[in-house]
């Protein structure tokens, strides 16, 4: 199947790798079906939607730049998406990309959660948490060194 896609044109897809959000995501509850790409040389990927080419998040694992982040999936979370196992689980942070790219942010109190084993996604709104929605993704120390 072929999708048009916002950053990298059409694109060739399988229809069993189409993520399905049944809630949507907050402020685009129409777009159901997503596809994860990702962006070469980089631990960045492109959440598309299959519907809208203009509907796509930049998003990354926030583990990857946040080792200390942790946060317990609720309980309901658990049965909408239908995991089984911590294997079945992948995490996403959506970030605000932001020119120049140091001043880009990760919404960590909204991850995003993929049981990949069955396909299904819900964003996840984290209360009670240390975590905001815009957190910088680097250090100035980090800025420097770039």
């Amino acid at each position: 199947m072929n999708i048009q896609t916002k950053f990298h044109g059409v694109q060739e897809i399988n229809k069993e790798d189409i993520i399905h959000f049944p809630s949507g995501i907050p402020g685009f509850l129409e777009e159901k079906e997503f596809y994860i790409l990702p962006l070469e040389g980089t631990d960045l990927f492109v959440l598309q939607s299959v519907k809208t080419p203009e509907v796509a998040f930049i998003v990354t694992d926030p583990f990857v730049l946040f080792p200390q982040y942790e946060f317990d999936l609720p309980k309901e979370a658990l049965e909408k998406l239908e995991i089984q196992s911590d294997k079945d689980v992948a995490t996403f942070a959506i970030l605000t990309v932001m020119d120049p790219f140091e001043e880009t942010t990760a919404n960590l109190q909204a991850p995003l959660v993929i049981n990949q084993t069955k396909k299904i996604g819900k964003q996840i709104i984290l209360n009670q948490t240390p975590y905001k929605t815009k957190h910088k993704i680097m250090t100035p120390q980090e800025q420097g060194e770039r």
